[in-house]
């Protein structure tokens, strides 16, 4: 795999199509404004119609005959997920899935099922969704994790927070499940044959909306340490990397090659030990079959 990747490395991707959750915003519309201006069809899966809408007005502005629409998911509702996964498969097939959408250290607040926010909305939602539309994918399923995964532990016993909420480690906890996702799913979809790969890429430190819900102190910081970090354009190369690399395949980890893996160019990412644990990993997969419902029969 080749290192180096940026928005620039992206080819033609005219009769490509592209789902991206989350895409209305930081990292995900970056992402989608990139791949439509080389050609892609992106569908942007989003919660609020009324912020993809102008996300898709953005991008049509920069690039006029986008193929963009629209498709409500809100992975915080497990009925809604399978609601739209329902409508994907009722339309045109997918090249590329981009699991984009996540919130990260909110104050504490479940899911509709009720579950911790940042693992039902990261993992699980996410699981459910991949899990009920990976056969109408041909190509590649994109997983972000977070460099936050190398800090992050699995632990079931409270899933709804009831008995303490450090946002933090629940949003390292779920980043490690996107990781054990990703290789599992991997390693899955080798064992049925199919042409499908899973790949992972993190953005390293991108100064995105994500952080609305850092203390106050950091946001106001937070322009003065811009030069040091990723903008949401910068912080998208290792998914465009991930979603249409000539060389990358699946199992892969992508992400900035600067020191730390911060910022820079996209190419491999390291990854915490446990994070290619498939002992782990398969736990993981059987417990949110039971959490979310869904059994993705592979």
């Amino acid at each position: 795999m080749r290192d180096g990747f940026t928005a620039d490395d992206v080819s033609a991707q005219t009769g490509r199509t592209f789902l991206i959750t989350g895409a209305n915003a930081g990292i995900g519309f970056e992402a989608a404004r990139v791949l439509a201006a080389r050609g892609g069809r992106v569908i942007l899966a989003c919660r609020d119609e009324s912020r993809a809408t102008a996300a898709i007005e953005r991008i049509r502005a920069d690039v006029p005959k986008a193929e963009l629409s629209f498709r409500r998911l809100d992975l915080a509702d497990l009925d809604q997920v399978r609601e739209a996964a329902a409508a994907v498969l009722a339309g045109p097939r997918i090249d590329v899935l981009i699991n984009n959408a996540g919130v990260m250290i909110p104050p504490r607040s479940l899911t509709r099922q009720g579950y911790e926010l940042q693992f039902g909305v990261n993992h699980l939602g996410h699981f459910a969704f991949t899990g009920l539309v990976h056969r109408h994918v041909d190509d590649r399923i994109v997983v972000t994790g977070s460099l936050a995964h190398r800090g992050g532990e699995m632990d079931y016993s409270d899933l709804g927070a009831e008995r303490g909420y450090h946002n933090w480690s629940r949003y390292q906890m779920s980043k490690l499940a996107n990781m054990l996702h990703m290789f599992e799913l991997d390693r899955r979809l080798g064992a049925a044959g199919r042409a499908t790969q899973a790949i992972g890429c993190h953005p390293g430190v991108a100064l995105t909306e994500l952080q609305r819900h850092l203390p106050m102190p950091l946001r106001y910081l937070a322009p003065l340490a811009a030069p040091f970090f990723n903008s949401a354009a910068r912080g998208a190369w290792p998914t465009l990397h991930a979603a249409t690399g000539a060389h990358v395949q699946g199992g892969d980890y992508v992400g900035p090659q600067g020191l730390g893996e911060v910022t820079g160019r996209s190419g491999p990412a390291r990854t915490a030990g446990v994070a290619r644990d498939p002992a782990l990993a398969r736990e993981l997969w059987e417990r949110s079959i039971d959490l979310s419902g869904v059994d993705p029969g592979i």
